[in-house]
């Protein structure tokens, strides 16, 4: 039997095959942050993968940076996820949500009152994000005081508890692409002189934190951690990265995590080379990966379990498609983050 299709355990989390589906964000909730019945299907269709990670959803309405993404703050955001939640365990499945706080990466127009985005300095993003009234510039965020970094971590808490509360497996923490913990984590976007801003010890307090408390609520074995070295989005970077991420994996405590996600896309380092050996606990692999590439990393034990994205938006059915050899659906991106079931629930499955 393909290695792929033998159960693991991830932390305190037993998985029955290694096919994890990718945290990815499809914009179906409302402006409130509640998920609808679309969601409550399109997860329970993908209930086959060893383990699913929900998108990325903001821990509080200050860590919103999109349009229709959901939340896990209020009792309607929780009664929805609930719904989903009981689907994808109903058809035999495994769920983790991830915490994704955007930090800088939002703007007034996506904010409680106006508000600005927060940031560990005040240091303004280039680009554009998409609001309500289309796409806008990128502000120049808030410097969080230390009190509101306190504040912060306990909303990590605070979320990974609800979470728990509505049934989800465990929690991963979002500490990739350009969002808060990866703008406390870099050089380049963190200029502050006091315990979480200078060395790469203090850059790294402001992760290493929120995984403590996330992991002091969950218990030990329920929260996972995703990191992408060098993947740059949203304008991010850091000065000397191999010695940032070394720094924060060995600082990792293994024992009491369920996994580490790391993503690669087009790093020129190989940075599971140099992050593996770091990480005494179950190690997991994303980004473009193919079936024989993914068989490849099992069979030669450099991951435990491998990450697909794309591949499970388009195949509800991708590990039964991978078991037959069969061809897969290509994805239509133009439904990516359109409202309704178009591109998010109708994607053919073999049976169909």
């Amino acid at each position: 039997m393909s290695k792929i299709f033998t159960p693991t355990r991830l932390g305190r989390i037993e998985i029955a095959n290694r096919l994890v589906m990718a945290p990815m964000t499809r914009s179906r909730a409302d402006d409130d942050g509640v998920q609808g019945d679309l969601a409550v299907t399109y997860y329970a269709q993908r209930a086959g993968a060893g383990l699913v990670i929900s998108e990325g959803v903001f821990p509080t309405f200050g860590g919103k940076g999109y349009v229709h993404t959901p939340g896990i703050e209020t009792e309607a955001q929780l009664e929805a996820w609930k719904a989903a939640v009981d689907a994808v365990h109903d058809a035999g499945g495994r769920i983790f949500m991830q915490l994704m706080h955007t930090g800088r990466i939002s703007h007034p127009l996506l904010l409680p009152n106006g508000e600005l985005p927060v940031a560990p300095s005040a240091i303004p993003p280039k680009g554009q994000t998409w609001t309500s009234e289309g796409q806008k510039d990128f502000v120049t965020p808030r410097e969080l005081s230390l009190a509101e970094i306190k504040h912060t971590i306990q909303s990590y808490r605070v979320a990974t508890r609800n979470a728990l509360a509505v049934g989800f497996d465990g929690v991963e923490l979002h500490g990739a692409s350009g969002y808060l913990p990866e703008q406390f984590l870099s050089s380049g976007t963190n200029q502050r002189t006091d315990d979480y801003g200078g060395s790469v010890a203090n850059r790294a307090r402001f992760m290493l934190d929120v995984l403590t408390a996330m992991i002091e609520e969950a218990g030990p074995g329920r929260v996972g951690l995703k990191i992408s070295p060098e993947m740059n989005f949203n304008d991010i970077s850091d000065a000397n990265p191999q010695e940032t991420y070394s720094y924060l994996v060995e600082h990792l405590k293994a024992s009491d995590m369920a996994y580490l996600h790391v993503a690669l896309f087009g790093a020129a380092v190989d940075y599971h080379e140099l992050l593996r050996p770091r990480f005494a606990g179950s190690y997991i692999i994303g980004g473009g990966l193919t079936q024989a590439s993914a068989e490849e990393l099992l069979k030669e034990g450099k991951a435990d379990a491998v990450v697909f994205g794309t591949a499970f938006l388009a195949n509800p059915d991708l590990p039964e498609r991978f078991r037959r050899n069969a061809p897969l659906n290509e994805p239509d991106r133009s439904t990516f983050y359109a409202p309704g079931a178009k591109g998010y629930i109708d994607y053919p499955t073999l049976a169909a």
